[in-house]
């Protein structure tokens, strides 16, 4: 009694007229044998209660379309209607075939889509106000600000508008903000606060206010070589000068460059940092300090929140992710392993429908879809396993080990649009399951009984029903 049997169980006591593949869970772990075979691995007796949930199975992501770009493509991020800078805007209503895509790239440029794969902005060159070299991070803030970091050892801000005939849109230079002293390899917005941190290779975090007036000047001593005339305002053109402005506060105590950063999801004014260092630190913003650091055995490149489990998941150096519980009161750091890839896991980006999954980008030149209640055990004990692997459709969607010219580094799980990613194929690559928003997740009840001489039965609110075939499970809800 698998799957496919429970599948047909429940689609009958729903009454689906059109079969609906679901996936089931017992003790929160997804069940992947029979009923049988699980009772025998776990030592259960027939006549025990079993509280089985059931769930709409995910569909594996298949692939719609890659935007083609002229150099590597280092960060992604889209705005539609559910994304977050769509709705921290409050500017709601559906943007159905209206979205956009922002792509960040090692030629400097940043550049933004529509869902015809047309370019409908890019930013100016370095002698126009761009970056002087490759950008490592894109971010929107909002429908009409945009956040970016690069090597130049600068974070920018940029206005975007779109006109309404059709004319082409504008990505116009806002604000540059002075004060790293390397490269800027990571972002985190939050627009109701006006707040963005970012990450450096310098081996400190900052944090800067994407209000003009609220941000601080910038030391003379803070700005790049290109920079250094101690102007408070450089001219980039005719038309066309751009802000300067420095940080709010300097986050200082990591020991190796920091690879990523992002907000706290229920509280702005935490962060989370993960470094070089092997450690993921706390800091409470107000004061800029460090309030906790979790160290763990190798190098840490990417995180993301799971905030309905109270977890960040960071990818690591050593090709897996660690789900750590940054808690003062978590009495273990490390709450699970996820492992698969096959290389350096530099990018993490969680299910916007669903409050256990995420999706890893590899440098092994795959995107991986999790759910953190798939697991499998062996001799190092319990540790997840992935529900699907993407490839890079420019090569046919094959698998290289060490991912060798598809590298990903960057990807973003967008609602409508689906796992966006990015990559050393000089790429964006879109791909989706069909939508999971309208998962379904409701108790049931299974008492383990003897095969029924009897015609097999489901008691359902305490209805008889009959069902063809043979049953060995009496269900109860």
């Amino acid at each position: 009694f698998g799957r496919y049997k429970l599948s047909s169980v429940v689609n009958t006591l729903l009454g689906n007229e059109k079969p609906v593949p679901f996936d089931f869970l017992i003790g929160g772990i997804f069940l992947r044998s029979s009923l049988d075979d699980y009772l025998n691995q776990h030592a259960i007796s027939s006549e025990t209660t079993l509280k089985i949930e059931y769930v709409k199975a995910a569909i594996p992501p298949i692939h719609l379309a890659s935007f083609e770009h002229d150099d590597w493509v280092s960060s992604v991020d889209v705005l539609s209607s559910k994304s977050p800078a769509q709705q921290w805007s409050n500017q709601g209503g559906q943007m159905l075939g209206r979205e956009r895509i922002l792509s960040a790239s090692y030629d400097g440029l940043l550049r933004v889509w529509n869902m015809s794969s047309q370019i409908t902005a890019t930013s100016p060159s370095a002698g126009h106000g761009g970056h002087l070299s490759s950008i490592k991070a894109a971010k929107f803030v909002s429908p009409s600000q945009i956040a970016t970091s690069g090597t130049d050892r600068t974070v920018r801000l940029w206005k975007y508008q779109e006109a309404s005939d059709n004319s082409p849109a504008v990505l116009s230079p806002h604000i540059e903000l002075h004060g790293h002293k390397a490269s800027v390899d990571s972002i985190a917005v939050h627009q109701p606060s006006s707040r963005l941190l970012s990450a450096s290779a310098d081996h400190t975090v900052c944090l800067w206010s994407t209000k003009k007036s609220d941000a601080p000047a910038v030391p003379d001593s803070s700005l790049t070589a290109s920079n250094s005339r101690g102007a408070k305002r450089r001219k980039v053109g005719p038309a066309i000068s751009t802000s300067q402005r420095g940080c709010l506060s300097s986050l200082k105590s990591h020991t190796a460059p920091v690879s990523s950063v992002i907000f706290a999801p229920n509280d702005h004014t935490v962060a989370y940092s993960a470094s070089w260092d092997h450690g993921l630190r706390t800091w409470d913003l107000p004061s800029s300090t460090s309030i906790d650091t979790r160290s763990t055995s190798h190098a840490l490149l990417s995180l993301a929140a799971i905030p309905y489990l109270n977890l960040v998941a960071a990818g690591a150096s050593a090709r897996h992710i660690t789900l750590i519980d940054p808690r003062a009161s978590a009495t273990s750091i490390v709450a699970m392993t996820l492992r698969g890839h096959t290389n350096a896991v530099v990018s993490l980006t969680t299910d916007p429908n669903n409050t256990y999954g995420l999706a890893s980008g590899s440098h092994d030149g795959t995107c991986r879809v999790w759910d953190v209640r798939s697991t499998k055990t062996d001799t190092g004990g319990r540790e997840g396993q992935s529900m699907y692997s993407i490839g890079r459709e420019s090569i046919g969607g094959e698998s290289r080990t060490s991912g060798d010219g598809v590298k990903v580094f960057g990807v973003v799980w967008d609602s409508d649009l689906g796992i966006v990613s990015a990559g050393e194929d000089k790429r964006v690559q879109i791909n989706r399951g069909k939508e999971n928003a309208d998962e379904m997740r409701n108790p049931m009840h299974m008492h383990g009984v003897s095969p029924a001489s009897f015609a097999p039965q489901i008691v359902f609110d305490g209805h008889v029903r009959k069902l063809g075939g043979q049953i060995e499970y009496l269900l109860v809800r």
